[in-house]
């Protein structure tokens, strides 16, 4: 990557306090000590304004020095670490790595990357799970600047001796409380003591729980603390609002908000079995919907986001795993049609709407015994959730949940006689149950057939 001139941040724009953020007289990328070359790309893409986190950390950055970044999804964190790391390499002629949870992240910060980068010659690599090996070593060998991937890809490719960090001397950990929660701690680690000690090390995430502040304290050298927002603090151009239901009143309650929203609207379920359900019910009740989770293949999950960022999919239903890199600015409405397991689960999902600046709206379904999750989530995000009254809902969808009703027992449980006859066809083709669900099977004995253990 080529940048003919490097240019250092000018003190006399900038006020450098021990352990603090740093703060510019006046907001503007000018201001930032970037080089021409990125302030003209910058200008082409029509960026001149910075957000809050990026005219905090880029000078921070720029001098080289180690970053803990605290701030809400969709506030222009990519920017934040991506600008600096940029500029360090082309100074340095050293490589940067990018870890983060997910592969849709991954290729969301790739082209948030290349839009500012490629004209200037940025070359990148992208190492995910799902994709081919053999292509991913190709373009690790054409010597990319900036390598972007998930732990385990990563490590997979160090045990093949396919990468070489030695020249890494900038290094992130993008949705650092994500990647913890996925288990990828022990792929961190190995990374962390594999990469060199002389480097720097930008870790970007919305919440501090304490194995982040486990790893600063080892990996990190006096690292400096940025917060835009309290650690778990939900966006405060997000209005939110819970609806208190029963599981029959979920899919009637979700049919009724997509009636009233006309604009873009992105459902949370809490298992990839529940969206997929979901996205069945909403497509036969004639909206457009996709589906995002990891069930789905890569090309799969690429084409059903792109649907969605581009318009022609109004309804993407997905799973908080697979949710991490849709960036879409103009998502009207976020619906957590199951609560998270994880309450900081619920400070990422909503922050996918109000971004750039813009309002939105998040709608929460709880059902009566989940009284504790929401107090959960109320503490972490340091505020109540307005508890609407549940509207009257349409009765003409209710033969939808049949499916949810048990099965109930035939009243005859035993068949006498040896001959077809006497069975009625139940004999072939027909499950029993015992009125539980479970499915029981006639079995011969002697001249009577009797319901046995089935499977």
């Amino acid at each position: 990557m080529h940048l003919p001139k490097y240019v250092t941040s000018q003190e006399s724009d900038h006020i450098f306090m021990s352990n603090e953020a740093v703060l510019s007289k006046k907001a503007s990328f000018l201001n930032l000590g970037l080089v021409p070359d990125l302030l003209n790309s910058l200008k082409k893409q029509q960026f001149t304004i910075p957000t809050p986190i990026q005219e905090k950390a880029i000078p921070v950055a720029i001098s080289e020095k180690d970053i803990i970044g605290i701030a809400q999804t969709g506030t222009g964190k990519t920017m934040a670490f991506g600008l600096p790391m940029m500029q360090r390499i082309a100074k340095t002629n050293g490589q940067g790595l990018i870890l983060l949870p997910t592969r849709e992240l991954a290729m969301q910060v790739d082209e948030s990357l290349l839009k500012i980068g490629r004209t200037l010659g940025l070359k990148t690599a992208i190492l995910v799970g799902g994709a081919s090996m053999s292509m991913q070593r190709q373009r690790i060998y054409s010597h990319p600047h900036i390598i972007i991937g998930t732990p385990g890809r990563i490590i997979d490719h160090l045990q093949r001796r396919n990468l070489n960090l030695s020249k890494v001397n900038t290094l992130v950990l993008d949705e650092a409380d994500r990647m913890l929660d996925m288990g990828f701690a022990p792929q961190i680690k190995e990374i962390l003591e594999t990469v060199p000690t002389n480097r720097q090390t930008m870790l970007f995430s919305a919440t501090m729980p304490g194995r982040i502040v486990a790893i600063a304290a080892k990996y990190m050298k006096s690292p400096i603390r940025i917060e835009v927002a309290q650690a778990g603090t939900a966006a405060e151009n997000v209005d939110q609002e819970l609806f208190v239901v029963n599981p029959h009143q979920k899919r009637l309650l979700v049919s009724k908000l997509l009636k009233q929203y006309k604009g873009t609207v992105l459902i949370f379920t809490r298992t990839k079995f529940g969206a997929s359900k979901l996205c069945r019910f909403l497509i036969t009740s004639g909206f457009n919907a996709s589906e995002i989770h990891s069930n789905k293949s890569f090309a799969q999950r690429q084409a059903a986001l792109n649907l969605f960022k581009q318009g022609r999919s109004r309804i993407l239903v997905a799973t908080d795993v697979a949710s991490r890199g849709i960036d879409v600015s103009s998502i009207e409405l976020v619906i957590n049609y199951d609560l998270p397991d994880d309450p900081e689960d619920y400070v990422h999902r909503i922050g996918r709407t109000g971004r750039a600046g813009k309002g939105g709206r998040a709608i929460s379904f709880a059902m009566s015994d989940q009284k504790y999750k929401v107090v959960q989530i109320e503490r972490l995000i340091r505020n109540s959730i307005s508890i609407s009254k549940t509207p009257e809902l349409e009765q003409s969808i209710q033969p939808a949940f049949n499916s949810f009703r048990p099965i109930q027992a035939r009243t005859n449980t035993s068949f006498q006689g040896r001959g077809r006859s006497n069975f009625q066809g139940q004999r072939r083709g027909r499950q029993q149950t015992d009125g539980q669900g479970s499915r029981r099977f006639p079995k011969r004995n002697g001249g009577q057939f009797n319901y046995g253990l089935g499977w």
